[in-house]
């Protein structure tokens, strides 16, 4: 299937952070580490659902401030120091590509309108 690339990179960011947040300590696994699951999945979601759907503009809206809280919560992680550093800056990585795809797309439907 031709997926939309920011629908690709999120579903390949979550093959990769999943295993991770899995392994996290049962103190933080049950708190953190499934909030930030909860998003990942939402995220994923939540853009196959833009994709399809008309008015694409709030949808988008609430997917920039996912990623927001997605980015602030894999800093928890590392300033916890419950991941390593080349994991928080390739995480990080991902999900600033991720939020600069949402936003481009964001712009692009606010100036059909």
């Amino acid at each position: 299937m031709n997926e939309l690339p920011v629908i690709q990179k999120t579903y390949d960011l979550i093959k990769w952070y999943i295993p991770i947040l899995n392994r996290l300590p049962k103190t933080d696994k049950f708190g953190l580490g499934d909030r930030m699951i909860h998003i990942l999945y939402e995220l994923l979601e939540s853009l196959i659902i833009a994709r399809y759907s008309h008015n694409k503009i709030p949808i988008l809206e609430l997917l920039n401030a996912k990623i927001d809280i997605l980015r602030h919560q894999t800093r928890l992680l590392s300033d916890f120091n419950l991941i390593e550093n080349p994991r928080y800056e390739y995480a990080s990585q991902h999900i600033d590509e991720i939020g600069m795809e949402i936003g481009g797309w964001l712009r692009q439907q606010k100036s059909r309108k």
